[in-house]
């Protein structure tokens, strides 16, 4: 379906939420409305990065990261694998910056770091 680098450490996933203002639980984070739009993920898997990010798309799953609660909303778009150079946040800010988004929930899969979230928004795509 995407083209998946091995040797890349660090991947955006891109997807569609078709419908407007739905409310979504994401875990212990809390419920939160989503809009309209694209949202991005990004994360990152010093191995095996070709398994996690199948997980992610998969659908029918036990839900253990943020991105797991969302999934189930979202139409994939687009996957993009990164070499680890520019780290996870790096990435994740370039990302948000090129596109244009916005932080749609604090906290979103960055539980591990001191972003603000690695989940972005983009209403215009």
């Amino acid at each position: 379906m995407f083209q998946i680098n091995e040797g890349d450490t660090l991947y955006a996933i891109t997807g569609r939420m078709p419908e407007s203002a739905r409310n979504i639980t994401i875990g212990k984070l809390g419920t939160f409305s989503f809009q309209k739009g694209l949202y991005v993920y990004v994360g990152s898997a010093r191995r095996r990065i070709a398994s996690r990010i199948n997980r992610h798309v998969q659908i029918e799953k036990k839900l253990r990261w943020h991105f797991d609660y969302l999934r189930p909303y979202l139409q994939i778009t687009d996957i993009q694998t990164y070499p680890g150079e520019e780290g996870e946040c790096g990435l994740f800010h370039r990302l948000m910056e090129e596109k244009n988004g916005r932080i749609p929930v604090k906290g979103f899969g960055s539980s591990d770091c001191k972003c603000a979230s690695h989940l972005f928004y983009t209403p215009g795509y």
